[in-house]
């Protein structure tokens, strides 16, 4: 245990720390020149979201909008009197619904199957552990036509139970939590099952609340994933009440919806379906590293 007013030893100090000064200079304003080049276009979208077309045509790169208006936001909540809004609103409800269930449900099937290959001992659990694993290296573009086929076959295309069944399991899930609780002692368990509780009690009771980071970790992948999903709705999918911000800003991105480019109405459409995530993982990041830690280390 180091004590407070014990210096760091070299292997200690941040990787920076160890270098002249000279050299650290150089390698924070490195690393500050990365981080603005990532986020160059995402500022682009912020401001070109308050420019009109004509300006957004003929100076794009623009970081300050000459006259700003939120014409555009007026138009995607319908609440202009130009008759050309877009349905931004259904496009939202999809999602949000879609969303809201697929992680509750993942967030419980991926917390039940993983508490089941981590503490009960069946025949072949070695085998699922590693099917769900081989589940993790295939590529979700080579499912694309079997999806399709699976949701015919069983009449649920076109229909929100095709939108939300299949993305309710997820074997990442379920493989960060397997590796959390192992980590949890065992002894936990086992003194809540001298003083008779069952495998369900102690799941839920004492397990599940000590579970919190994983759980987080789980809850954020699950609804970015969900949030963000668009090859999915694409097979799944083919009207238009059914469209997500997704797929409808991918269709709308193309065109079918309006003439000329309408930089400033997509760039918008696509910032406000952007807030969410973003706002989600900015609030919970610390809890997102910490799980993603522990559920990739085993003690």
């Amino acid at each position: 245990m180091r004590t407070a007013d014990k210096p760091l030893s070299t292997d200690e100090r941040p990787v920076l720390a160890r270098f002249p000064r000279p050299a650290r200079l150089a390698g924070y304003t490195l690393l500050l020149a990365f981080a603005l080049l990532y986020a160059l276009p995402f500022l682009v979208q912020l401001a070109t979201s308050f420019k009109t077309d004509p300006e957004a045509a003929s100076n794009p790169l623009s970081l300050i909008p000459h006259a700003p208006t939120i014409g555009v936001f007026e138009q995607l909540t319908g609440s202009d009197d130009s008759g050309k809004g877009v349905p931004f609103p259904r496009w939202l409800g999809n999602s949000t619904l879609v969303t809201v269930v697929v992680t509750l449900g993942r967030v419980l099937i991926d917390s039940a199957a993983g508490y089941a290959l981590a503490r009960l001992h069946f025949r072949g659990r070695a085998l699922l552990v590693g099917f769900v694993i081989a589940v993790m290296a295939v590529p979700p573009v080579v499912l694309l036509i079997p999806k399709f086929l699976v949701l015919n076959t069983f009449g649920i295309f076109d229909t929100y139970t095709g939108m939300i069944v299949p993305l309710l399991f997820d074997a990442a899930g379920i493989f960060i939590m397997k590796q959390f609780f192992e980590s949890i002692p065992k002894e936990v368990e086992e003194a809540a099952r001298i003083d008779g509780a069952g495998i369900g009690r102690i799941f839920w009771y004492v397990v599940l609340p000590m579970s919190k980071p994983a759980l987080i970790t789980v809850t954020l992948l699950a609804f970015q994933g969900s949030w963000n999903e668009f090859t999915h709705f694409l097979v799944s999918t083919q009207s238009s009440e059914y469209e997500t911000l997704t797929t409808g800003l991918a269709r709308f991105v193309s065109g079918s919806l309006g003439a000329g480019t309408q930089y400033p109405l997509k760039l918008g459409a696509a910032l406000l379906s952007t807030i969410p995530v973003a706002v989600l993982f900015f609030c919970f990041q610390r809890h997102f590293i910490r799980g993603a830690n522990a559920g990739s280390v085993k003690e």
